[in-house]
């Protein structure tokens, strides 16, 4: 009989449960945390590591390309700085380039910041 992992049930429940705009957010995270994994194991000599999460972070990148509701103005420009960072992870990882990466980093975080500040905007109105 399998025990089940409260922590583990917590974040299952977590996603089944979040509304769109909340699981866009959660992805946003998710990236930013794969980024900062990868980083860590540039700094520790560990490619193996570092290029696990880089692809988990261009995994993310593909699906907010993929997602896109090309009806909306917005989606060709964002179609386009996402292609840019996808590119950058891709480039950091087969270079071993940190400023890149960091780079990289920064752009998903203004997204993930912008995304934050307009859902909370949709919840004053």
């Amino acid at each position: 009989m399998a025990i089940n992992n409260p922590y583990q049930t917590y974040q299952q429940n977590s996603v089944t449960t979040a509304s769109p705009q909340e699981l866009t957010l959660m992805l946003y995270n998710g990236c930013l945390k794969f980024i900062k994994l990868a980083k860590r194991a540039m700094d520790e000599g560990k490619f193996e590591a570092k290029n696990t999460n880089l692809i988990k972070a261009q995994a993310i990148i593909q699906e907010f390309i993929i997602t896109l509701d090309q009806d909306i103005e917005i989606s060709e420009n964002l179609a386009q700085l996402y292609e840019y960072i996808h590119f950058q992870l891709r480039e950091a990882n087969m270079k071993n380039d940190m400023a890149i990466l960091e780079e990289a980093e920064g752009q998903v975080k203004e997204l993930r910041d912008t995304w934050k500040e307009a859902m909370a905007l949709v919840k004053v109105k």
